[in-house]
Parts: structure tokens; C-alpha cells; sequence
């Protein structure tokens, strides 16, 4: 709705509560003065009672939850109490000609009195209830809308392409993952080779030769700064970190810990070192 059909519907019901308020006016007033107002009073009561509906109704509009559940509350109670000032106003010939005993609202004396104690009871209702209603209002903070953000189920690839896609813009190529080292040989298979810890040789063949799950390139600050060795320097620096080393000694874990490298290379360098031990031992007992 455009901002002119907006003028005109509010200006409609300013329109409607205004009548309305006008043939509200001398019932309200008339009970006023049955119950002992003055002039002045009697003209000011209808605001009292119809104001606060209106100051309601505004309430109702701006506040939310459980304030704007409180405003509609107390719209309702006072079109209520003003209805029923109206009926009564209406059943009451006495009331329309000013000639009225004072205090006196219906013939049935319970009944006059719970009408009197609702007439003289909502000017106090009105100071209670408005104040309260203005002080929400005023200490109302509309609640602001987050802003729109993509699924978090939705991948950073998926989202950059959608967003992409939409201005004519090829998506950027995915980054290729780093080459994988090569893996270190495989010791030879010797059937004179006898330990307690050593692994299969397939299993070492599998270890040593299976792929590496790409994860991402790696951040600069990251890597290591020391160059990547190659199987030959391993296996020269295993054999003089190991020159001294018994047999029992010679394990994968030592080897590992003393140059520095994979478990599955550790387990490689150490039967090869075993298998040139025992070459070498057979080597001297036969020149022996």
C-alpha cells in the first residue's frame, strides 16, 4: 500500500473513533453525574474512559509479546466498562433528563452497587493503566532483524559459486594439493632375517607405498624449514646414528626418534639396516 492509501485509512479511523467517542459522550457523562460528578467532572469523564481506550489502542500497534498482550488486555477491559456504562445508560430513562438520584444506577441494590463501583473505579484504573502503558512504550526497543548469512550447512566452494554464478563470473579453479613425496623403498625380502618386532613385508610395502590424502596446501608459516631428505640420506644418516647400536637396539622407534622421520620410514630404514648386518656378518664369517 502506497503511502496515500496509508493516509486514508488512518484518517478513516480517526474518522470512526471520533463518532464514536461523540455518541459515547453523553452516556459516560450522564453516569458521571448520577454518581455525584460536577459539571466540570461529568464533561471530562468520557475522556477518562474513551482516551484510554485510544492510548491502548496506540500501545497495541508499537509494543510486542507479553506488553503488547498487557495493552490489549487493558483495551479490552475498558471497551468492556464502556459498554456496559452504555447499556446501563440506555436502560435508565431517568439518566437522559438529569433527574437522577444521586448514587442511584439501577433499582436492584447489589446491582447499583457494583455499577457505581465500576463507574468511579476507572478514572483510578485510567491513571494506573495509562502510566503504566505510556512507560512501556517509551522504554520500547523495536527488535532489529540479523542480517542474512549464508547456510552454515553449505560449503565455502558452494557459496562462492552461487554467488559467482549470479554475476556472470566463472568461479575460480579449485587450488591443486601439493605433490606427495616419494615413498622410501622397500627392504629386500632375506629369509635368514629373524626378529621378534619386525612387520610383514607386504605390510611394509603397503605402508610405504600408500597414498597420502591430500588435506590442502599447507601455510607458509607452517612448514618446516628443514629440506625434505631423500631415501638415500635417511638411510645414510640412520646408518651412522646406528653405527654403535646392538641388534636389540636396532628397533623402529629409535631409529625414528634419532633421525627424526615417519614411523613407516623408521620401520624400512630398520630392516634394511638389519638386512645389511646380517649381509655383512655372513661377508665375514666366509672370509673367515
Amino acid at each position: 500500500m502506497n503511502h496515500f492509501g496509508k493516509g486514508m485509512l488512518i484518517a478513516a479511523l480517526v474518522g470512526v473513533v471520533g463518532m464514536a467517542f461523540r455518541v459515547s459522550w453523553n452516556a459516560l457523562r450522564d453516569v458521571a453525574t448520577a454518581t455525584g460528578a460536577d459539571p466540570t467532572a461529568a464533561t471530562l469523564y468520557p475522556f477518562v474512559v474513551d482516551g484510554l481506550m485510544a492510548l491502548a489502542l496506540v500501545a497495541t500497534l508499537v509494543l510486542t509479546d507479553d506488553a503488547r498482550r498487557f495493552a490489549l488486555r487493558v483495551l479490552a477491559a475498558y471497551t468492556l466498562a464502556s459498554l456496559v456504562l452504555n447499556y446501563v445508560h440506555g436502560l435508565v430513562p431517568q439518566l437522559h433528563d438529569e433527574v437522577v438520584d444521586w448514587g442511584r444506577l439501577a433499582d436492584w441494590d447489589p446491582a447499583n452497587w457494583a455499577l457505581v463501583l465500576l463507574a468511579t473505579s476507572l478514572p483510578v484504573g485510567s491513571i494506573y493503566f495509562g502510566s503504566d502503558l505510556v512507560a512501556k512504550v517509551l522504554h520500547h526497543r523495536p527488535i532489529e532483524k540479523p542480517a542474512t548469512t549464508p547456510n552454515q550447512d553449505e560449503s565455502a566452494e558452494t557459496y562462492v559459486n552461487r554467488s559467482t554464478a549470479g554475476l556472470g563470473v566463472s568461479a575460480p579453479a579449485p587450488v591443486a594439493p601439493p605433490p606427495v613425496p616419494a615413498a622410501l623403498p622397500a627392504a629386500p625380502v632375506v629369509s635368514l632375517v629373524k626378529s621378534t618386532d619386525r612387520v610383514p613385508v607386504g605390510a611394509v610395502a603397503a605402508e610405504s607405498t600408500r597414498p597420502r590424502r591430500a588435506t590442502g596446501r599447507v601455510p607458509a608459516s607452517a612448514r618446516s624449514s628443514r629440506p625434505a631428505r631423500t631415501a638415500e640420506q635417511l638411510l645414510t644418516e640412520a646408518r651412522t646414528a646406528t653405527a654403535d647400536w646392538s641388534d636389540r637396539e636396532l628397533t623402529a622407534e629409535g631409529i625414528r626418534r634419532a633421525v627424526r622421520t615417519s614411523p613407516a620410514k623408521a620401520r624400512v630404514l630398520r630392516d634394511t639396516l638389519r638386512v645389511e648386518r646380517e649381509q655383512a656378518a655372513g661377508t665375514s664369517e666366509v672370509a673367515a
